[in-house]
């Protein structure tokens, strides 16, 4: 069993009485998981709002963050759209998640209770932005996409 006395305490409203709280399903995960309160197919292609049934109150200077569930992505193609989409401490509403089928031709079917997605509590810093006429010189500079490479160049096949 977990041991939760050193674990953050967070206000839950469940908004469907038939499912669970989410979970974190091993000692030490990061992630709680999420389920869908309702029964969808995503097509191929296809995107879709779909609720959870949870609402939070996270406290001041915490944020909640809805990540994708790595078995769903690798093994069916289903990702969340704004990944990781953002749960701020002052929202209550329902946390819904937007799901996308990347796969290019299998549909998937959910039901109500499947895990759809993982739920991550950070602490976040809120910034102080200081207008300034310059910024400091740093190693990275201004580089950007791709500054740093990343893979190999195709070899040529002349040698």
């Amino acid at each position: 069993m977990l041991d939760t006395t050193e674990a953050l305490s967070v206000q839950i409203r469940m908004l469907d009485d038939g499912l669970e709280l989410p979970a974190y399903a091993h000692p030490g995960d990061a992630g709680a998981d999420l389920c869908t309160r309702v029964d969808f197919e995503l097509g191929p292609g296809e995107r879709a709002l779909v609720p959870t049934g949870v609402s939070l109150a996270l406290p001041v200077g915490y944020a909640a963050f809805v990540h994708p569930r790595s078995g769903l992505a690798t093994r069916h193609g289903i990702t969340v759209v704004n990944a990781p989409g953002t749960v701020d401490a002052g929202y209550r509403g329902e946390i819904s998640v937007t799901l996308l089928n990347t796969d290019a031709s299998t549909a998937l079917s959910f039901r109500r209770g499947d895990r759809i997605a993982q739920l991550v509590i950070q602490k976040v810093e809120q910034a102080r932005f200081i207008p300034v006429e310059e910024l400091p010189d740093s190693v990275r500079g201004a580089g950007g996409f791709g500054s740093t490479g990343g893979f190999a160049p195709a070899a040529d096949a002349a040698h």
